[in-house]
Protein backbone atom coordinates (compact mmCIF):
# COMPACT_ATOMS: atom_id res chain seq x y z
CA UNK A 1 0.00 0.00 0.00
CA UNK A 2 1.47 3.34 -0.87
CA UNK A 3 1.22 6.68 1.25
CA UNK A 4 -1.24 8.54 -0.67
CA UNK A 5 -3.87 5.05 -0.32
CA UNK A 6 -2.51 4.94 3.78
CA UNK A 7 -3.55 8.69 4.09
CA UNK A 8 -6.93 7.88 2.60
CA UNK A 9 -7.56 5.48 5.11
CA UNK A 10 -6.42 6.98 7.73
CA UNK A 11 -8.13 10.73 6.83
CA UNK A 12 -11.07 8.67 6.37
CA UNK A 13 -10.99 6.42 9.81
CA UNK A 14 -9.90 9.70 11.90
CA UNK A 15 -12.55 11.90 10.27
CA UNK A 16 -15.61 9.55 11.07
CA UNK A 17 -14.11 8.78 14.67
CA UNK A 18 -14.40 12.60 14.54
CA UNK A 19 -18.01 12.55 13.73
CA UNK A 20 -17.24 15.01 10.98
CA UNK A 21 -18.50 15.31 7.46
CA UNK A 22 -16.07 16.10 4.59
CA UNK A 23 -17.57 19.47 4.67
CA UNK A 24 -16.42 20.13 8.16
CA UNK A 25 -13.45 19.30 7.81
CA UNK A 26 -12.67 21.10 4.60
CA UNK A 27 -13.97 24.36 5.96
CA UNK A 28 -11.64 23.35 9.62
CA UNK A 29 -8.97 22.76 7.24
CA UNK A 30 -9.45 25.63 4.62
CA UNK A 31 -10.00 23.43 1.64
CA UNK A 32 -12.81 22.63 -0.32
CA UNK A 33 -14.94 19.37 0.43
CA UNK A 34 -13.95 18.03 -2.92
CA UNK A 35 -10.33 18.27 -2.19
CA UNK A 36 -11.01 16.16 0.93
CA UNK A 37 -13.17 13.74 -1.26
CA UNK A 38 -10.72 13.46 -3.73
CA UNK A 39 -7.84 12.75 -0.74
CA UNK A 40 -9.90 10.19 0.83
CA UNK A 41 -10.44 8.59 -2.41
CA UNK A 42 -6.79 8.40 -3.17
CA UNK A 43 -7.17 10.54 -6.40
CA UNK A 44 -4.55 12.97 -4.97
CA UNK A 45 -1.92 13.13 -3.37
CA UNK A 46 -1.62 15.73 -0.35
CA UNK A 47 1.20 17.87 -0.14
CA UNK A 48 2.90 17.94 3.62
CA UNK A 49 1.30 21.91 4.09
CA UNK A 50 -1.80 19.89 3.41
CA UNK A 51 -0.85 17.03 5.63
CA UNK A 52 -0.53 19.61 8.10
CA UNK A 53 -3.55 21.32 7.48
CA UNK A 54 -5.79 18.53 7.82
CA UNK A 55 -4.25 17.06 11.00
CA UNK A 56 -4.73 20.45 12.42
CA UNK A 57 -8.07 20.51 11.77
CA UNK A 58 -8.63 16.94 12.72
CA UNK A 59 -6.55 17.26 16.19
CA UNK A 60 -4.29 14.72 15.78
CA UNK A 61 -0.42 14.94 14.76
CA UNK A 62 0.32 15.07 11.08
CA UNK A 63 1.89 10.83 11.43
CA UNK A 64 -1.38 9.48 12.28
CA UNK A 65 -2.28 10.60 8.84
CA UNK A 66 0.30 8.11 7.21
CA UNK A 67 1.02 5.66 10.22
CA UNK A 68 0.29 2.23 9.23
CA UNK A 69 -1.80 0.56 11.68
CA UNK A 70 -1.24 -3.19 12.87
CA UNK A 71 -2.97 -5.65 11.00
CA UNK A 72 -6.60 -6.68 13.44
CA UNK A 73 -5.76 -9.50 15.45
CA UNK A 74 -2.01 -8.88 16.50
Amino acid sequence: MDLKELMAINLRRLRHAKGMTQEELAERAGLSARYIGAIERADVSASVTVLGQVAEALDVDATELVRALAPRGT
